[in-house]
């Protein structure tokens, strides 16, 4: 008799919380998606006909279809036929520029032009798949525009982790000048320092004024034109100092670093991600492993450069550098991934080749590597957690956005699905 009363009482109070949850969910804007199939990246396997509820833009539950718990009065995405997963992350964008606008041709273009840019290439990135991306170096802070406009609903867009300006050396990859003739030697180099103390007020500068991530280039680039890829730019110490100041304040910091040096003095340095990574060797892959470190690397655009760089207006000195380096950084890749260095998905989308094209890099790690599902968890559960946003993005899961791609088929058994979206939804909103 006891037991029986104590089972009424127990069914009594799961009604209630039942009742009180759905009372609270009428309220709210409240959305049921459902599929197929989903992906829980976090266990890497499939669930069957899946029903999420989300409330406020937030997975308030993970449920089935026919569940008991389902509101009855909300708004449904019914996604029949197709496979759901988690919202992508591009975790190395630039939204503020165009790959075809190349070389000397941006001197042709005013500033406010590529703040217009960046809002066409957030909405290509968006309903690509990608609901979440981090701007990795963005000229008149036009990231965090772009993310303040996106937050505000005037424009269409991902989630924005902006870090303003890239940060280097006089004459370095990062300062915009390079190249130019001394008549430009008084245009504005918000982004550069020569000294430890420099770099750290430009940290300092660079979070008062938006920035959630800190980007430094430790060497030279491809796009550059004067300098080596592969030559290191900052010093130990400067990148030391600004690698503690970010700490300090919270941020993450990323590090643009091609030759083997520099990623080795950013790495020792305590850097969060190594972005591009084309010439880590062994000792790289120890201070990787070693330090906890990220790396991010961009092995599609080799393809892209090669094919419509000199088109688009690259000097053929940057050319040469990404023929010398692209197979590189491909093979290190590999290397990389097989000595169990950690990985994100960086593609350097905007900047070197179309926005809305980010996935097609998914097909090139598998074919340098990775398993498909290994590709997809660097743009899903990896990316959050370099980012620390694992409560926010990365996987299908209760408390997290409601941001998810539908595709249709399985993208374990065929990765290039993912450069087909059918669906887009951030924040429990369809976007495509």
């Amino acid at each position: 008799m006891m037991k029986c009363k104590a089972s009424q009482a127990a069914h009594g109070l799961l009604a209630l919380v039942l009742t009180t949850a759905m009372a609270s969910m009428a309220w709210a804007e409240t959305t049921v998606v459902t599929a197929d199939r989903m992906l829980d990246v976090l266990s890497g396997r499939w669930v069957e006909r899946p029903a999420i509820v989300v409330v406020d833009g937030r997975i308030q539950a993970v449920l089935k279809q026919g569940e008991t718990g389902l509101p009855r009065d909300a708004k449904r995405i019914d996604l029949p036929g197709q496979s759901l997963l988690p919202g992508l992350i591009d975790m190395h964008v630039h939204l503020a520029a165009d790959a075809r606008i190349n070389g000397s041709r941006y001197l042709e273009y005013t500033d406010a032009f590529w703040v217009a840019v960046g809002v066409a290439n957030a909405r290509s990135m968006l309903e690509a798949g990608f609901t979440t991306v981090r701007d990795l170096g963005s000229a008149g802070y036009a990231d965090v525009g772009l993310k303040q406009a996106i937050e505000g609903g005037y424009i269409p867009g991902p989630r924005i982790v902006p870090a303003t300006y890239a940060l280097g050396a006089t004459g370095g990859h990062c300062d915009y000048t390079e190249g130019l003739p001394p008549s430009y030697a008084a245009v504005p180099t918000p982004g550069v320092a020569d000294s430890p103390d420099g770099f750290r007020q430009l940290v300092r500068k660079m979070r008062k004024l938006g920035a959630e991530v800190i980007k430094l280039c430790v060497t030279g680039g491809v796009t550059s034109r004067t300098d080596a890829a592969g030559a290191q730019q900052m010093s130990y110490e400067e990148i030391k100092a600004a690698v503690d100041e970010a700490h300090r304040l919270g941020l993450k910091v990323a590090a643009h670093a091609h030759g083997t040096a520099g990623i080795n003095d950013a790495l020792r340095a305590g850097v969060d991600t190594i972005e591009h990574a084309s010439l880590a060797d062994e000792s790289s892959f120890n201070l990787a492993r070693e330090r906890g470190a990220w790396f991010s690397m961009d092995i599609y655009v080799d393809d892209y450069i090669l094919a419509e760089g000199a088109k688009n207006g690259l000097h053929e000195a940057s050319l040469a550098k990404e023929r010398e380096v692209g197979l590189k950084q491909r093979q290190s890749f590999r290397a990389a991934h097989q000595a169990g260095v950690k990985m994100v998905f960086g593609t350097d989308n905007g900047g070197v080749f179309p926005a809305g094209q980010n996935a097609l890099q998914f097909a090139k790690m598998v074919e340098w590597g990775m398993s498909p599902l290994e590709a997809i968890r660097t743009a899903t559960r990896n990316a959050a957690q370099a980012l620390a946003r694992e409560g926010d993005v990365g996987a299908i899961a209760v408390g997290r956005f409601g941001d998810f791609v539908a595709v249709r088929g399985d993208p374990l058994q065929d990765i290039r699905l993912l450069e087909r979206p059918s669906a887009v939804i951030k924040g429990g909103v369809r976007a495509k």
